[in-house]
């Protein structure tokens, strides 16, 4: 997702300080950025995986430096926020939010990396094996779960959030199925282990990118409601992200 003039950034607070509003602004935008360079990755890694186009992989495999390259710009800029600052409440959370966010977007992008991998490996071998379809649904999902963070993240809110966490459920249930074929297979088929292996840790991938995608979320939860919603239900995080704002 890219940055987007047109985005409410009303849940800033204004400081007597106009700077450090605007490095507020500025990480918040560059997170957007950082994210659409992710979602790009995940994009590119999920057709490479279902077309078999080679480019797509590779491209995915050798741009994983831009997102490590943000990721590192924008941890030391919220440090420098956090030292110069000091921030509390609020503008505490955000930061915070921040920092949780680019860590999760930068494995996000190493997951989209190792699937351009097996899906080179993929194109080496027989692309029949394993439930390419499947996958390339999963892959659909966990792509709508990251998107739809992002633009919660974007706006900050929180029943959008809500509903996009809750997508998890599913993409699990993707994973459980496809593992479960691959498990059968495997019992019939001894000699298909390998190849068969290849698209469980795709699969694998694709559901540690719904986690991420969920973590997201949450870090949205945090900022607006100012409740850590980690580790709890679905349930749980509903009725939080209910609360009043601190």
């Amino acid at each position: 997702m890219s940055s987007d003039d047109s985005v409410d950034k009303s849940f800033f607070h204004q400081h007597i300080s106009q700077r450090f509003n605007a490095e507020l602004e500025a990480i918040h935008t560059r997170v957007l950025s950082m994210g659409g360079l992710v979602e790009q990755q995940l994009d590119d890694a999920v057709a490479a995986m279902a077309e078999g186009r080679m480019e797509l992989a590779e491209k995915v495999v050798t741009s994983d430096y831009q997102v490590n390259a943000v990721e590192v710009e924008l941890d030391e800029a919220c440090t420098q926020i956090l030292v110069r600052r000091q921030p509390t409440a609020s503008d505490l959370r955000l930061v915070m939010a921040v920092v949780k966010t680019i860590t999760d977007l930068e494995r996000i992008g190493d997951e989209a990396e190792r699937i351009g991998r097996m899906a080179l490996h993929f194109l080496e071998l027989d692309r029949q094996t394993g439930p390419i379809a499947e996958l390339q649904e999963m892959g659909e999902h966990v792509r709508n779960m990251l998107h739809n963070a992002l633009d919660a993240f974007a706006r900050m809110d929180v029943e959008q959030a809500v509903r996009v966490a809750q997508q998890d459920i599913h993409a699990d249930s993707q994973y459980e199925v496809i593992v479960h074929r691959l498990m059968e297979q495997m019992m019939h088929n001894p000699e298909t282990v390998p190849r068969a292996m290849d698209v469980v840790w795709t699969a694998r991938s694709l559901e540690r990118i719904g986690d991420r995608s969920r973590n997201i979320c949450e870090y949205v939860v945090y900022f607006v409601r100012g409740k850590n919603v980690r580790h709890t239900s679905f349930e749980q995080m509903a009725q939080e992200a209910t609360g009043d704002r601190h």
